[in-house]
This record gives structure tokens, C-alpha cells and sequence, in this order.
């Protein structure tokens, strides 16, 4: 164990695994566009990442688990943030949809379902739609 790990809440841990999911998202391209870096800079402050450990993350994304909300409406809003970051560079390339597939099953989407799932999510973030419509509408195609 590491020794910020004792001082890290669940609930910060579960937003610095966030956040390196949606670095990782951003990289599958291995280059993060101007549009991204404005996602990844707005959800570091939203998440409560500090400067110092966002440069960490985006060093080494992978060495941060996917560690799961507990709430079903959580899980979707973390599926809503994630999809902002693949249509950041206006492109969701098949790298992309393929790892979103992945971290969908990884935040407790059901494994038969999460390439509906993820495909349904891009669908519905490339038509700007908001967090609420978005929550209605996964929960429905859920």
C-alpha cells in the first residue's frame, strides 16, 4: 500500500481512477488534441485532481485501477464523462469504442450488454445530449 493510500477517501480514490481512465480514453490515439486537453484540464478540477497528481496520471494512466462507483447513477455519470472525452477531438475512433466497451464492463455495466451500452453512449454524446437525458436513456437501454 502506498503511502498516500492512507490518507485517500473511497470516494477520491474512485475520481483518480476516473480521471486515468479518461486519460487513457484520450491516449488511445496516443496524442491528446487541444480539444481533449480542455476536457481532461475541466474534469481534473471537477474530480478534485490536484495539478500535481494530474501530471502523474496523465505520465502513467495505467497505473491506476478502475475502481467502480457503487451507485448505478454514478456509473453513468462516469459513462457520461468518458464519452466527452472520445468526442473532445470530434472523432470517436474504433480504439476508442473499443475501450470504452472495456471500462463500461469495468464500471459494472453487465459484459452482454456493454457494447450496446457504449455504442448507445457515443450515440447520445454526439447528439449533445445533457447528463439527465443521458441518465434516462442508458437506464431505458439498460
Amino acid at each position: 500500500m502506498a503511502f498516500l493510500d492512507l490518507f485517500t477517501s473511497g470516494d477520491q480514490k474512485r475520481n483518480i481512477s476516473h480521471f486515468a481512465c479518461i486519460v487513457k480514453l484520450a491516449l488511445t490515439d496516443n496524442v491528446i488534441s487541444d480539444g481533449e486537453q480542455i476536457v481532461l484540464d475541466k474534469m481534473a478540477i471537477k474530480l478534485n485532481i490536484s495539478d500535481r497528481l494530474r501530471k502523474k496520471i496523465l505520465k502513467d494512466p495505467d497505473k491506476f485501477p478502475i475502481e467502480p462507483p457503487v451507485s448505478f447513477e454514478n456509473r453513468i455519470e462516469r459513462l457520461f464523462n468518458l464519452t466527452s472525452i472520445i468526442l473532445a477531438d470530434d472523432e470517436a475512433i474504433e480504439k476508442e469504442r473499443i475501450f470504452l466497451i472495456k471500462v463500461a464492463v469495468g464500471l459494472g455495466f453487465p459484459t452482454e450488454n456493454s457494447k450496446k451500452i457504449a455504442s448507445k453512449a457515443i450515440e447520445l454524446a454526439m447528439n449533445n445530449t445533457s447528463l439527465d437525458e443521458f441518465t434516462k436513456k442508458i437506464k431505458a437501454f439498460n
